[in-house]
């Protein structure tokens, strides 16, 4: 049996979704009646995600046909509010580096014990209209991509599923700056149900190809 295993933070989580059927990592593996694993939490940054992986002897990593992983939001989002209240504007890079750090350990981990897929997603932009958030997001999938080639895993363009279509597909979505995070009732940050199913048709040829 194919055995698809996501792993991330909220997003792969599938906060905001109407119910679980509606979560990409569902609608992946209702593609092909894969069993499903999913290993996320909201809030979790790279760290986190890597933590949580390195110290689950239950994971389903060995017998696994193709992982996802999609993870980093949360490592600049953190940062980006550490300067807002008053640090200095390194800590973005330094988060960016550490994310990098990071992401390197969880891939070769992965790769250690899984015998199939590995896939790394990039990062949409939730605030489109903030330059801050375009360059940070930039920097962030730049080292996401360079970890795909560095480590010989595929990188699937998740981003590209909601960018330019932010509006359509977050959910609580209004003007597309970072300052909606401070006064929008829900952080409007994740997929609804349309975004959702648009990163699930990016996913599942990547998945499933032969």
């Amino acid at each position: 049996m194919f055995v698809y295993t996501a792993l991330g933070d909220s997003i792969t989580f599938g906060e905001n979704s109407s119910s679980p059927a509606r979560r990409y990592t569902n609608l992946v593996a209702k593609h092909d009646g894969a069993a499903l694993e999913v290993l996320a939490h909201p809030g979790w940054t790279s760290g986190a995600l890597t933590a949580a992986v390195l110290d689950n002897a239950a994971c389903s990593l060995r017998r696994s046909s193709a992982v996802t992983i999609w993870v980093g939001g949360n490592d600049l989002a953190f940062a980006g509010l550490r300067v807002l209240r008053g640090a200095p504007a390194t800590s973005v890079e330094e988060a960016l580096a550490q994310y990098g750090r990071h992401l390197n350990t969880l891939v070769a981990a992965v790769k250690g014990v899984c015998p199939g897929r590995i896939v790394l997603c990039t990062q949409y932009n939730p605030f489109p209209n903030s330059p801050v958030a375009v360059q940070g997001i930039q920097a962030l999938n730049a080292i996401t991509a360079e970890t795909a080639k560095r480590q010989g895993v595929l990188l699937a363009p998740t981003a590209a599923c909601i960018d330019g279509r932010a509006a359509e597909l977050i959910s609580g979505y209004t003007t597309g700056r970072v300052e909606d995070a401070l006064r929008s009732p829900i952080l409007p940050v994740h997929p609804n149900d349309a975004g959702h199913r648009a990163i699930a048709d990016r996913l599942n040829p990547i998945l499933y190809k032969n």
